[in-house]
């Protein structure tokens, strides 16, 4: 049984940068976890950032794998450097993947750590940009494919290929 890596804040854990959840209603989600197959998970979190604590964004709206190869800095609305925090994070999240055997992630989109199609462009204006956070590239490099909460089936149909008579 395949376990699954995925954020906390998706489980109802108030690990947000606000302090709050985005709890997800999915009945995938919630059948996985019910067999215990769900590894939660904030990156934010376990590299040391608090609840509650500034908004962060990607510098320029760069996405992850800048962040990764040193080229970008997490950076909050007042220019604090959190990119140590980010980067532990990342590292944790692959850590705890690889220790369960997770080979798959569902992560909160938009977010600076998680997000898998789009982060916010750096200038704190709410506007988003097409791009993956710091934990999303360094998950995708170590080949754990990595869903946002809106494709939730799509990691479901991943799974079962992944289990299929063609897998080996």
């Amino acid at each position: 049984m395949d376990r699954i890596l995925v954020s906390a804040c998706l489980l109802g854990r108030r690990v947000r940068f606000d302090g709050g959840a985005k709890r997800s209603d999915d009945a995938l989600l919630a059948a996985w976890r019910e067999e215990g197959r769900l590894v939660p998970f904030c990156p934010e979190v376990e590299g040391g950032l608090p609840v509650p604590r500034p908004p962060a964004e990607i510098e320029g709206g760069a996405g992850g794998a800048a962040v990764l190869d040193g080229e970008a800095r997490v950076l909050t609305r007042d220019g604090r450097d959190v990119t140590d925090a980010f980067l532990a994070g990342a590292r944790a999240a692959l850590d705890a993947a690889v220790a369960s055997g997770a080979r798959v992630a569902i992560l909160k989109e938009g977010s600076p750590s998680c997000g898998v199609l789009t982060v916010y462009d750096g200038a704190f204006r709410g506007r988003k940009v097409a791009g993956e956070g710091v934990t999303t590239a360094l998950l995708e490099r170590h080949g754990i494919r990595v869903f946002n909460e809106d494709r939730i089936a799509d990691a479901a149909r991943f799974l079962a290929r992944r289990d299929g008579p063609e897998a080996g």
